[in-house]
């Protein structure tokens, strides 16, 4: 499908510095963050202009060829990965920030603009983007918008779909279209709403024009240690019941913590804690922020805090951020391969899962770092592992399908900010029913109706029934002792109420 002239032509569009076809450099492009996910792409383009973008993506509709868009690449579901078929669309150098509009509090965006640099640019208006994800140094918005990101702050502030306002999109056709408006008008439907997450499956986003926030005059940071997991999570859900909602509450575990502290990213956790939050409160007035502080630090040492730790300066807070959003990178020190979930659970759900995830993971054989969104329950355990030794990957496999099923039996659901990708299709069967995922791989159709954008992620669209009625039964197994645990809670959770007829497939 992709053959010289094609190559050629491409070229005639970009540059020749800009198309890349020899083999080291696309295996450049053959992983994103989550590394245990590989696919080499036929071709990698990298346009400088939307002009460049447009005329890229219709020369691959007259030619009928698949394509993919890429930000960063720091995306963790393996959703921007192209096959040996598909041209991958590398948005980099669509690096701009079109316009810092202080008066109405708005930016436009090209998709390829590094989130911490728009925060950045906004700074001297005293005005900030508030969605932060861990990535923020090196992700890109366009990035954001396709996996509807989050980050610490997502408690307060919202996920990125709170914060866009408008998108200019080029569909797989090449026509470009306008979805919502600068000014935040809510007329019809939310299309905005609707490609916000859509991992890339519905087109291009070319402008993003988003929502600036003013910068907090008072912030105070808390670091809190405890003596046991799960007495930390136990004192996440009193925090969220007093009514005070921080702006960020995170936490991590001792495996983590160890990570952190042996990295060039230490922080000055305390090394022999089980288990740490990381609570932050910002507002507008000092006293006010204060009083919550005061609050939440009483709430945490009735709930079995050791020690509560007040960051006495900025410099001193941005120190603890730091360990926090590099906890990922640090965990390279570990093992060579790392693989990460992304459930969600409810908040009083915690405790239990957390060692439920510990449960699994001494059963395998595993190491397992949990750093996550305490605040809104959005887990992340991370198993270190190496992938030469024989028979581990399996393992691996299975204590993530294991840890992940503890989270849908909970309440939970399977991805809170990294998308559902390549990674995460086995699970769609587990929560969607036929008619749903049939539901949305029709609306996609709407958007690219030979679904040549993004091809193969998201909807398991080409499982068949009997892939389907394994991996039930598969999970059925695993999670009986699950189930068995949930109802003997009496919370009216229990594997059986999981139960996903063999047609539960969109193709």
């Amino acid at each position: 499908m992709i053959d010289h002239a094609l190559v050629e032509a491409l070229t005639q569009i970009v540059g020749e510095r800009h198309v890349r076809t020899a083999g080291a450099e696309r295996a450049t492009y053959a992983k994103d963050g989550l590394t245990v996910h590989r696919r080499l792409p036929a071709v990698v383009v990298l346009p400088g202009s939307r002009d460049e973008v447009i005329a890229v993506v219709r020369l691959l509709a007259v030619h009928g060829v698949p394509f993919v868009p890429r930000g960063a690449g720091t995306g963790l579901s393996g959703g921007a990965l192209a096959d040996q078929d598909a041209v991958l669309l590398v948005l980099t150098r669509l690096n701009r920030i079109l316009k810092v509009d202080p008066r109405n509090r708005v930016a436009t965006v090209e998709p390829g603009v590094v989130n911490v640099k728009l925060s950045v640019a906004a700074a001297p208006h005293g005005l900030l983007y508030a969605p932060d994800p861990s990535s923020q140094s090196a992700c890109t918005i366009g990035g954001n918008v396709a996996e509807n990101a989050g980050g610490p702050h997502c408690l307060k502030y919202g996920v990125t779909a709170t914060h866009v306002l408008a998108l200019e999109v080029v569909l797989a056709d090449g026509q470009v279209i306008q979805l919502g408006s600068p000014g935040g008008e809510a007329w019809g439907p939310d299309l905005v709403g609707l490609f916000v997450g859509s991992e890339g499956n519905f087109g291009v986003a070319t402008r993003i024009t988003v929502r600036l926030l003013p910068v907090p005059r008072a912030v105070r940071t808390l670091l809190a240690d405890f003596p046991a997991l799960r007495t930390a999570g136990e004192a996440v859900s009193a925090v969220i019941a007093s009514g005070i909602v921080p702006a960020a509450l995170e936490m991590m575990d001792h495996s983590c913590i160890q990570a952190v502290e042996d990295s060039v990213y230490a922080a000055g956790y305390p090394r022999d804690a089980a288990a740490v939050l990381l609570v932050e409160l910002d507002g507008r007035v000092d006293d006010s922020v204060a009083a919550d502080a005061a609050s939440v630090e009483a709430i945490l040492k009735d709930h079995g805090a050791r020690s509560v730790r007040t960051a006495v300066d900025a410099r001193e807070r941005e120190r603890l951020w730091q360990g926090r959003k590099k906890a990922f990178g640090a965990m390279g020190r570990l093992s060579r391969d790392l693989v990460v979930q992304d459930a969600v659970v409810p908040r009083s759900s915690l405790p239990d899962v957390l060692e439920a995830i510990g449960r699994i993971g001494e059963r395998y054989g595993l190491t397992v770092s949990n750093v996550f969104h305490a605040g809104d329950g959005n887990l992340h355990p991370n198993i270190s592992f190496d992938g030469r030794i024989p028979g581990l990957r399996a393992r691996v496999d299975a204590a993530s399908g294991e840890m992940m099923a503890a989270c849908i039996v909970a309440g939970g659901t399977i991805t809170g900010e990294h998308g559902i990708g390549l990674d995460k299709l086995r699970y769609m069967p587990l929560i969607f029913d036929g008619d749903s995922l049939t539901a949305m791989r029709g609306v996609r159709r709407v958007f690219d109706p030979a679904e040549r954008v993004n091809p193969g992620k998201v909807v398991p669209v080409h499982a068949c029934r009997e892939w389907a009625g394994v991996r039930n039964a598969e999970f059925q197994a695993r999670n009986a002792e699950v189930g068995t645990r949930s109802a003997s809670r009496g919370d009216g959770v229990s594997s059986s109420a999981l139960r996903v007829p063999s047609s539960a497939v969109g193709s």
